[in-house]
């Protein structure tokens, strides 16, 4: 099945919907009888990034390095240490009372597992309309043609409403969560490993559907994925995490085609290649991924690096410029 590409959405104006600034997620870690401290999970560590509306930031790394706790950040489940997340240009952390209402409902999500994510005891019809029922001033009639509405933007049948999540299919039940988090008209979708659970035939379908809702509805999606080949299909721009860090940012294609960063180049080189006629970089790394706990000084990816240099075990490297990207590397 041919993929829909994304990233032919037409091109909003440039102010970003969301820009992340020095975000950062520490977890104290509490052990014994009485819960001393014993330490910080470094989760994740001064991040920065926006994403335009009506545009798709890719976010990729390792289990672990911080993905996901972004993600509950910017859906505010999780509340920052530090650092600032704003939304059309607004903080968030001073919104308030509907303000705050406002930004949940305008924030929504997709998660990996479809049948974890909907209730098993209650009909389609419920679990799409449970967000209007919270949020909407909306009757119950037009509750059930909204309903409709959404199925059919997904490509079920006005009947579906009347089955449970049981009766369908992994990839019908994920269209069922996209349809519910599509339901209060959001202007940012996370997407947090929305495919991944899927058999490899469907996933095709799942993601050239979102890049038609993409087209239709303009939403801009935060795509978070273990399936690279996926994100740099989907994305307009791709930040590659470890151990809490952005170590590269850049143009999606310029990310996957020709990654810089020592990490990024592994992460690439260990997926299907996504150009079949480029030869693949043939990048090794040795060890484990180190424990948040206790991130190696300097780069934090240097024990694991095959071109790493004495002052990389001691001078942090910061973003900077280097062949139409931002990389975090001694190398440039």
């Amino acid at each position: 099945m041919t993929l829909l590409d994304s990233r032919d959405a037409p091109r909003l104006p440039s102010r970003a919907l969301l820009e992340v600034t020095n975000l950062t997620k520490h977890f104290v870690v509490r052990r014994g009888a009485l819960g001393w401290s014993t330490g910080l999970v470094r989760a994740v560590d001064s991040v920065s990034f926006e994403i335009p509306a009506g545009s798709t930031l890719g976010l990729v790394g390792e289990s672990g390095c911080g993905k996901t706790t972004t993600s509950k950040l910017i859906l505010a489940l999780e509340k920052p240490t530090a650092g600032s997340i704003r939304f059309e240009g607004r903080d968030v952390s001073t919104l308030g009372g509907e303000g705050e209402r406002a930004y949940r409902r305008s924030v929504q999500a997709v998660f990996q597992d479809p049948f974890a994510s909907l209730d098993p005891r209650m009909r389609v019809g419920t679990i799409v309309a449970e967000p209007l029922v919270i949020n909407a001033d909306l009757d119950a009639a037009g509750r059930r043609r909204r309903v409709a509405e959404l199925l059919d933007l997904v490509g079920l049948p006005e009947r579906a409403a009347t089955l449970y999540p049981h009766e369908f299919s992994g990839g019908q039940r994920q269209r069922i969560a996209i349809a519910r988090a599509l339901a209060l008209s959001p202007k940012l979708v996370v997407l947090d490993e929305p495919v991944s659970a899927l058999d490899v035939s469907i996933r095709a379908q799942i993601l050239n559907l979102l890049a038609d809702l993409q087209q239709r509805l303009r939403v801009s999606y935060l795509f978070i994925a273990h399936d690279l080949a996926a994100v740099a299909h989907m994305s307009r721009t791709i930040a590659v995490m470890y151990l809490g860090k952005i170590v590269e940012v850049g143009d999606a294609d310029a990310v996957a085609l020709a990654p810089k960063h020592p990490y990024t180049k592994a992460l690439f080189a260990a997926a299907l290649p996504i150009d079949f006629d480029r030869p693949p970089d043939e990048v090794t790394l040795s060890g484990e991924v180190p424990s948040p706990l206790a991130p190696p000084g300097g780069c934090r990816f240097h024990p694991r690096c095959p071109f790493a240099m004495p002052h990389c075990a001691t001078q942090e490297p910061v973003l900077r410029p280097e062949s139409g990207r931002l990389v975090a590397c001694h190398l440039y």
